[in-house]
């Protein structure tokens, strides 16, 4: 991790430093700023993690750091080193990890880093979790998760045939000629995928891939017939419905 230490005193700098390198091993990298101005310019060139900051200082107070931040995003926790007794103290708390009072006790130190430490972890942990749920919400956008017994796979939309009711479970058919019972109901997968029109629901006990469509039958009541030769009933309610759309787009 990298650190900052922004004092106008020299000694309360240095003295910092050697604590941070004795007591805080997480801490890699130190580097130091002698006013806001400097340190701000830092923290626009580098990526920090934590910033220890003086709040009485000549020019600029550690407290105005947001204002000369402006837009910079705040990606950092900032812990207070201030001689300020701790009433007037309490109320930076509101905007910072923690705070130091000088003379800057070890002990203390080490609280308000790992504190900080813990919560830039915490942090990280949401950050990958968000990138691997964005990454998974663009993979469901192609892709369907069957849960089976022996784990979950992901199977593209295209390669579905149509899912068939057996019970409380799903039976899944695969354009590899394979099939897959899943432990959910068939209203599960006609909510999942209402919001692609390739899913198709022609009877109570069926959701088909019009894509895997092959033929439609008119025999001993309407049937469709689908590319692995399984003939799917078309309930009466939806015959004309089916067959409205079908002359529409093929103008038969």
């Amino acid at each position: 991790m990298q650190a900052l230490i922004i004092d106008d005193e020299n000694k309360a700098r240095r003295l910092l430093e050697r604590l941070l390198q004795e007591q805080c091993p997480d801490i890699k990298t130190i580097l130091q700023a002698s006013d806001l101005e400097a340190g701000v310019e830092i923290i626009k060139s580098e990526k920090l993690d934590i910033v220890y900051l003086d709040i009485e200082m000549p020019k600029y107070s550690g407290l105005q750091i947001l204002e000369l931040l402006e837009d910079t995003p705040v990606n950092f926790q900032i812990i207070f080193t201030t001689a300020y007794n701790q009433y007037a103290v309490d109320a930076f708390k509101l905007s910072a990890i923690d705070y130091l009072l000088k003379p800057i006790a070890v002990e203390e130190l080490k609280a308000a880093t790992e504190k900080a430490i813990t919560v830039l972890k915490g942090q990280t942990i949401n950050h990958q979790l968000k990138d691997l749920k964005k990454a998974f919400n663009q993979l469901a956008l192609n892709k369907i998760a069957l849960e089976i017994p022996k784990g979950v796979i992901f199977i593209s939309h295209d390669d579905i045939l149509l899912f068939e009711a057996d019970g409380m479970y799903t039976k899944v058919y695969l354009d590899n000629g394979e099939s897959e019972l899943i432990c959910k109901p068939l209203k599960h997968f006609v909510e999942q995928l209402s919001n692609l029109s390739i899913f198709y629901k022609p009877h109570r006990s069926y959701l088909v891939n019009l894509k895997h469509i092959k033929e439609l039958s008119k025999k001993d009541g309407y049937h469709l017939i689908m590319t692995n030769s399984k003939t799917i009933p078309i309930s009466k309610d939806k015959r004309d419905e089916f067959m409205t759309v079908i002359n529409q787009v093929f103008n038969t």
